[in-house]
Parts: C-alpha cells; structure tokens; sequence
C-alpha cells in the first residue's frame, strides 16, 4: 500500500539514526513490529510504500503516518531552527529527517537502556526483551514479537532481564514496569500535560533524568520543544556556539539554553545538531 507523500522525507535517518532501535533494514525494506503488527516500509518517489500484519493495511495506514509525523511541516521548522552555519548546513544535508511518534511505553524503556550505551547495544537490549517476553508475529517469512507489555516485563523481573544482559539498566526498567502496570504513570495522558508537568512526572521514575526524560517527551510525548543533552549535543554545542563555552554552561544548563535560543521546535533543532556532529565526516 501507498501512503502518498510529496513533502520532504529522509526515511532511513528517522528509522535508524537513533530515535527508535527495533527498525532493521533488508533487501530493500525497513522493519518492525508496530501497533502489534509486522510493518515493513520503504521510501518511494510518491511517498511510503508499506505492508503490514495481522491487520489490513488500511488500518494501519493512518497509525503510520501518525508514527511518520508527515504533518509536521519541515519547510517552516527548518526556517525557525536554523540559526547558525552549521545547524544550516546539517537542515540542508539531512531534510527530510522528522521526529518519529513513537509508542511511550517501548520509547521510555529504550531511553532507560541508553544510559551509558551506544545504539547497537541498545537495540539489542530492546529486541532480546521483545523475543523473550513478547508475543511473535509473523508476515511473508519474517518472525519478530511485539516489545512486551508492562505487566509481562513486570512479571519477568529483574533477574531475567538482567540476565538479558540489560546490567545495572534491569533494574530501573523492572521499577518502570511495576509503576506504570499498576498505573501509577500514564504515560499517554502526558501528551496532553505541559512540558514541564510531564517532565517532572518522568524524572520521578527511577533511572530517567533529564536527558532521557528529554528523549521520551521528544520522540513519544509531542514535546517538540524538548531538547536531550547528550555527548554529541553537548559537542556540537560547544564547537558552533562559543557562547555556550564563554558561559561555562554545564550540560544539564545547555537544554534550557538551547530551548530559549531555538525556541518551540528546539527539539528538531536537537535532531539536526545530533545527525551533524555525529556523522561529521563520514558521509
């Protein structure tokens, strides 16, 4: 199925450059387990090409493109965003690039495993707790599950995800999933919270401060102002604004530096800035 597009789309930096860590690429096509369906897509002159399943594509369809953000209009936030030659440059290399709506419950423990971690270690935390704890599904040969539920991780425990080998990490993803299976947190009405209401409802998690709590409200809870300091944000920061060095801000004091400075998309902003100074070099 089709899901026509003609706005600017970078389909493989959204899906693989570290918003989400379940997409895989092969023979052409992205794929994952979205909405507890097999979904596998690929990027089209006219748009999104995709197939999906159990359910029929017309379902899923809408989903996707929600995921997608192909609302967003790109043309204008990269207008707002780019102030300064190197943020300029990377909006020019990298449009197209949007910031995925991803699924809150999968999205939170993602972040929680990204502490002191780097991509591929992450995206095999998140895909051993989906074999293991998750339900299978498959579509035209391919065999993936579905990332498990609170309950089911609440069930697993520690001790079996820490034998997954989420380390220190078992620990606090096992604490999140007890808290928002007894529904302590609910995390979907957090899209309708203020920025700052939903922030301090994600730090009082155990294991999430203000970076991964930036990442989830960015890529999970439509908090397009939310803006993640990690080390290649702080990085760029400090090369291509030596206001911030003259400051001697700490990286904790650059997220509302940067919020100020980029305004209501910082968080797209924080996307260009991260695929600029990472992959400098290198393509």
């Amino acid at each position: 199925m089709l899901i026509r597009f003609d706005g600017i789309l970078e389909l493989e930096g959204m899906l693989l450059g570290g918003q989400a860590f379940r997409w895989r690429f092969e023979d052409g096509w992205f794929h994952n387990v979205l909405f507890n369906n097999f979904v596998s897509a690929r990027q089209v002159d006219k748009g999104v090409e995709f197939a999906c399943g159990p359910d029929d594509e017309s379902v899923i369809a809408p989903l996707f493109r929600d995921y997608l953000r192909l609302d967003d209009d790109l043309v204008a936030i990269g207008k707002t965003i780019s102030k300064g030659e190197q943020i300029s440059a990377a909006v020019s290399k990298y449009q197209g690039l949007r910031i995925l709506r991803q699924e809150p419950w999968e999205c939170l423990v993602s972040f929680i495993c990204s502490a002191n971690s780097n991509i591929p270690r992450i995206s095999t935390n998140v895909e051993d707790m989906a074999r293991n704890f998750g339900h299978a599904l498959e579509m035209n040969g391919h065999v993936r599950s579905a990332f498990p539920t609170p309950d089911e991780l609440a069930d697993a425990g520690e001790q079996k995800l820490r034998d997954l080998g989420l380390g220190f990490r078992a620990k606090y993803v096992a604490a999140a999933a007890v808290c928002i299976a007894r529904g302590d947190v609910d995390l979907f009405s957090l899209r309708e919270a203020s920025y700052d209401e939903a922030l301090e409802e994600l730090i009082g998690l155990a294991g999430i401060g203000d970076k991964v709590g930036n990442c989830i409200l960015l890529f999970a809870l439509d908090k397009r102002q939310a803006f993640p300091v990690d080390v290649w944000i702080e990085r760029a920061i400090k090369e291509w604004y030596p206001e911030v060095v003259e400051q001697k801000l700490t990286r904790k004091a650059m997220r509302p530096w940067a919020q100020e400075f980029f305004g209501t998309y910082a968080g797209y902003a924080n996307q260009y800035l991260f695929h600029g100074r990472r992959l400098q070099g290198k393509d």
